[in-house]
This record gives C-alpha cells, sequence and structure tokens, in this order.
C-alpha cells in the first residue's frame, strides 16, 4: 500500500499547534513547511511523495494512515520532532 504526505517538522509541540492554527485561518501548508519545517523537504513545501507501509517511522505512519486525503494531523510526536502531516493521495 502505498500513500504520499507533506509535512512541517518542527522541534516544540506549541510551534506545531501554531502553524496549525495559521492553516486553519487560511495559511498555505507549502508556504509554512517551506518557512519553519526544519526538514529538507520543506524546499518542496514539505512534501515527502509516495513512501509503502514501514518506510516511516511508527507514530508518522499511523497518522498517515488515519487521514482523509487533504486533511492535516494534529502534532505527531517522534524522535525527530512533533511534525503537522497533510495526506496528498491514498
Amino acid at each position: 500500500m502505498m500513500m504520499a504526505a507533506k509535512h512541517i517538522l518542527v522541534d516544540q509541540e506549541f510551534e506545531a499547534k501554531d502553524l496549525l492554527a495559521k492553516i486553519e485561518q487560511g495559511s498555505t501548508f507549502e508556504q509554512l513547511a517551506g518557512d519553519f519545517s526544519k526538514c529538507p523537504s520543506a524546499k518542496q513545501g514539505g512534501d515527502l511523495g509516495s513512501f509503502g507501509k514501514g518506510m516511516m517511522v511508527k507514530p508518522f505512519e499511523e497518522a498517515v494512515v488515519n487521514l482523509e486525503v487533504g486533511e492535516v494531523s494534529q502534532p505527531i510526536k517522534t524522535q525527530f520532532g512533533y511534525h503537522l502531516i497533510l495526506r496528498t493521495q491514498a
């Protein structure tokens, strides 16, 4: 099963919550990823492309599986920091 997502990676949960509020107020996910994400994918608007089961850390993968296409997650904690995840395809 392949899936695709974009994400924004930050160090602190409050940062992720602030960015989620900005998305809910109309800011684009891609712009915020480019401006704030500490992941190299920030240059592509947070786009991680397609990936299969087992390719991402478990909390991240579980969040993607439970999102609808176009839905943004609540902050998800992994060993890398806090992610906001936008599922881009099933």
